[in-house]
Formats: C-alpha cells, sequence, structure tokens
C-alpha cells in the first residue's frame, strides 16, 4: 500500500507539473501575441513616426542638395575668373602705357594680342562663336531683328548680316545671333 501511496503521489505531482508547465506554455505563447498584436491607434502612430522621419530625411537631403548645386555654380565661375585676371592685367599695362604712347600702331597691335589673348582663354573654357552669315535662318540659334529684300533668290530666307554674334558654350547656345534676314 505504501508503494500505491507513493506511486499516486508521484503520478499526481507528474500530473501538477503538466498541467504548470501548460498554463505557462499558454501564457507565453498569449504573451507573444499581444506583444506582436498591435492595436489600430499603435500602429497608426508607429507609421505616423516612421512617415514622419522619412520625410525630415528627405527634406534634409533637399536641402543639402540645393546648398551643394549654389555652392557647385559659385565655385564654377571661379575657375573662369582666375583664367581671365591675366587679360585684364594686359589691359590696365596697355591703359597705362597708352598714356605716354605715341605710336598709333603699337597700340593697336596690343589691343589685337590682348584681344586673342581674351578670345583663346574663353574657347579654351568651351566658348565657341556662332557663324550665321549666309546660313539659312533658323530660329532656334537666330533672332531676326529686321527682314530686308533679298538682294538675290539665292539669298532669300537666309541671314544677309550679323547684327550681333551668337556664341555656344559646349555646343548649347547661350547667346543668340541677332540678324538680318533676306525676304
Amino acid at each position: 500500500m505504501v508503494d500505491d501511496t507513493t506511486n499516486n503521489d508521484m503520478e499526481q505531482e507528474n500530473n501538477q507539473e503538466q498541467t504548470e508547465h501548460t498554463a505557462e506554455d499558454n501564457q507565453t505563447v498569449n504573451e507573444g501575441q499581444t506583444s506582436t498584436e498591435l492595436t489600430p491607434d499603435e500602429k497608426y502612430a508607429e507609421l505616423n513616426d516612421r512617415f514622419l522621419r522619412l520625410f525630415a530625411e528627405f527634406d534634409n537631403y533637399r536641402k543639402r542638395t540645393n546648398k551643394e548645386k549654389i555652392d557647385i555654380i559659385n565655385s564654377a565661375s571661379a575657375g573662369v575668373m582666375k583664367d581671365m585676371i591675366p587679360v585684364m592685367d594686359d589691359f590696365e599695362r596697355a591703359i597705362a602705357n597708352n598714356e605716354t604712347a605715341d605710336d598709333i600702331v603699337s597700340v593697336k597691335e596690343g589691343f589685337h594680342l590682348i584681344f586673342n589673348k581674351f578670345k583663346n582663354t574663353l574657347e579654351s573654357k568651351g566658348l565657341k562663336p556662332m557663324v550665321a552669315k549666309g546660313q539659312a535662318f533658323d530660329s532656334e540659334l537666330h533672332e531676326a531683328i529686321a527682314n530686308i529684300p533679298a538682294p538675290s533668290n539665292k539669298e532669300k530666307g537666309k541671314v544677309i548680316e550679323d547684327v550681333e554674334k551668337g556664341y555656344y558654350l559646349n555646343d548649347k547656345v547661350i547667346r543668340y545671333a541677332k540678324v538680318v534676314v533676306g525676304q
């Protein structure tokens, strides 16, 4: 009988342990469900927080790129200005020498040299003059300021005279040529 009592006690303890483990497992499962399942208000708050952070991140990116773009534009002209300083120095020397110069030919030659240096500097930066005279009128390249009767039928619809030269910068028109067109 003692053995029966001991066996019964052990069975009761095992049943009790199994019941306790099952209760703990159920509690753990219930806790896991409540922690992963969010209420609609919590979901809204989480999504709203993510949206606000993403929007702020994008706004900072936009501001940073705009600032970088402005810095690039401002520093881009610095290279051109640096290359133009020697031309300005030449003009200053020419003006100082012209006050005492008696020889007009040397003054003209000096200004031609400065002009060629200036032109070569601009061409090295990608500036090219537009050739318009004798070309067919193109509204994408030319700005007609006057129409005159064409001297011959061959010159109808063509540029008769350049009033102001047009220029390309790296194959993009930066100034349209002002022209007279034959009609």
